[in-house]
């Protein structure tokens, strides 16, 4: 077995990709992955038995965030950014490590400059023995790296609950730390959310931990995933409003363009100020379409639209639109063609052999000059569909409409809300999602965020009275939006519990932010929630049959069987 990976829903044969990742991850980049993994918790380790405080951390924290961001699938495909993170990671290990066991280094100015930490800081008396090997391993070349990986990676957890359980919690970190980048990339930190992430890998290494103290993280996970979502929900509605219900354009301009994929809205948001007046248009992509939603992009001329589907439809869509394509954050599909891989721009936490990489100077900025004099020399988008699409239903919108829908609901208008957030994917059984919204009862709405909505979002389901049944609160982490709904209504029925809604949730998944919207509704009481297309293969049988017995976490049949399951007839 050259390499093991189960973290994705599209896990080989539903058990692990063992040879090459079907996301098209080799096996030396899998293994780098896992041994980054590992070098945050030894980093994690040393925290937490040195009792040192997230507060005075600074760039360790960022850097461990943007660690773990890095291994999410289809983010980041490049060996040498994995190399060049596993070193950087090390030197900050081992420097943590000097601290908690001999006293500051000899080189205090640095490691002040470095952490944010007095010259006077003590030692923690902390002996080098009671330190996990994550925390002391030694490495030097890429090959001795991969010796290393050899022995560190998800199997060498024996036991298959506790490997379950432990890797459950690690891509719910995953999808958090994602979460917390963002936030981080918009000024909005929280010492919280940084301890967390040190508490929860530190304790994967914890032989001494049983299924129930694994269990009890894995749900404390779901409570800080909340928290993360929250702080990124604060930083992207302070700084560019709250959503507005905006119609989408769908087609194209004559103008040369660029074309921005994945989450982070501080990329856009640069983007967007050094194309203006330059002639160049910029098209959202697949999980970026939210941000036409936000008030403080509409100034902007030049953002002219989305173009294209989710991001598995990358291949032909990044074909026919013709200009530069930047990745912001995941999901990349390995190109095809040297033509298109040239035309492809990352940045962040993404990366992609033989892609260009935009770094950020010391003050966050980023020039995307390169970008935007390639555009000018190529053709404008070739148009692929015409027309709109509406969303911008997040929390505040949806409260401003709140009467509406309560008066709905009271009537019987609308009988039940079905929360189809998540993701979408290549799976040819993700018809199933496209099929279920067609057949779905006409007083019925549909509430959703992330890609999972373009399985329906341009289906004509109608409205009820006004309001659309598709309600698209935005991307993966506003997930927390629908949460916040749920919170609200039961508020305004006054329930003493979540699940009295009228709201079934019948949820995509495909990787590790999903893992943790999954956690944080677990945290927040809900209860029979349906995951497809197929379940997560880290899950053990014993450990899904604790979810199926405590949360009523089920999978997905046909379209017709679980409309008629969920509708209760």
């Amino acid at each position: 077995m050259s390499m093991f990976c189960y973290q994705c829903q599209e896990a080989s044969k539903g058990t692990g990709c063992n040879v090459v990742g079907i996301c098209g991850k080799q096996p030396e980049t899998a293994n780098l992955q896992d041994l980054l993994i590992y070098t945050v918790k030894g980093v994690s380790d040393i925290v937490v038995k040195g009792g040192l405080d997230a507060k005075d951390l600074g760039e360790v924290n960022h850097e461990v965030l943007k660690s773990l961001f890095m291994t999410i699938t289809n983010a980041n495909f490049d060996d040498a950014a994995f190399v060049k993170d596993i070193n950087k990671m090390i030197t900050l290990r081992d420097n943590l490590r000097a601290m908690v066991v001999a006293g500051p280094p000899a080189e205090a100015g640095f490691f002040k400059k470095l952490l944010g930490l007095a010259k006077e800081t003590p030692s923690k008396g902390i002996p080098v023995s009671s330190l996990h090997d994550a925390a002391v391993f030694v490495v030097g070349s890429k090959e001795e790296m991969l010796t290393k990986a050899a022995g560190v990676g998800v199997l060498a957890t024996e036991n298959e609950d506790i490997r379950s359980l432990r890797e459950l919690i690690i891509y719910g970190l995953k999808g958090y730390a994602a979460y917390a980048h963002h936030a981080l990339n918009l000024g909005k930190e929280s010492d919280e959310i940084y301890a967390f992430v040190y508490e929860a890998l530190a304790a994967t290494l914890n032989d001494g931990l049983g299924a129930d103290e694994l269990v009890a993280l894995t749900l404390k996970t779901g409570e800080y995933g909340v928290k993360a979502m929250a702080l990124l929900d604060g930083a992207n509605t302070s700084k560019y409003g709250n959503p507005e219900i905006t119609q989408v354009n769908i087609g194209v301009k004559k103008n040369p363009a660029i074309l921005i994929s994945g989450h982070d809205l501080a990329d856009l948001e640069q983007l967007l100020e050094q194309t203006k007046g330059t002639g160049v248009d910029v098209y959202t992509h697949s999980e970026m379409l939210p941000a036409h939603y936000y008030p403080a992009f509409k100034k902007y001329d030049n953002f002219a639209g989305n173009y294209g589907n989710a991001w598995w439809k990358q291949l032909e869509e990044f074909e026919s639109f013709n200009g530069p394509v930047l990745f912001t954050t995941n999901c990349i599909v390995p190109p095809k063609s040297d033509k298109v891989r040239d035309r492809i721009f990352t940045t962040g936490a993404s990366g992609f052999p033989g892609c260009t990489h935009i770094e950020a100077d010391a003050n966050g900025k980023k020039d995307f000059s390169a970008i935007i004099a390639m555009a000018k020399t190529l053709p404008s988008p070739t148009e692929i569909e015409t027309g709109t699409i509406v969303g911008g239903f997040a929390h505040e919108q949806v409260f401003a409409l709140a009467d509406k829908v309560v008066d709905a609901v009271k009537s019987g208008a609308i009988k039940k809300f079905f929360v189809m957030a998540g993701c979408d994917g290549r799976m040819k059984g993700r018809d199933y999602y496209t099929e279920f919204a067609e057949k779905l009862p006409k007083d019925t709405v549909i509430l959703t965020a992330g890609c999972a909505k373009y399985r329906y979002n341009k289906l004509p389901l109608g409205d009820i009275g006004g309001i659309p049944r598709v309600l698209d609160a935005g991307q993966c982490n506003d997930s927390y939006s629908l949460a916040l709904i749920a919170l609200k209504l039961k508020e305004v029925f006054e329930l003493g519990d979540i699940n009295e809604l009228p709201i079934a949730y019948n949820i995509a998944w495909y990787e590790q932010k999903a893992v943790i919207v999954l956690l944080a509704l677990l945290h927040l009481g809900v209860k029979n929630i349906h995951l497809g297309p197929t379940l997560p293969a880290f899950l053990s049988p014993n450990v899904a049959k604790v979810l199926v017995e405590t949360f009523g976490i089920g999978g997905i049949g046909t379209a017709d069987e679980d409309i008629k399951m969920f509708m209760g007839a």
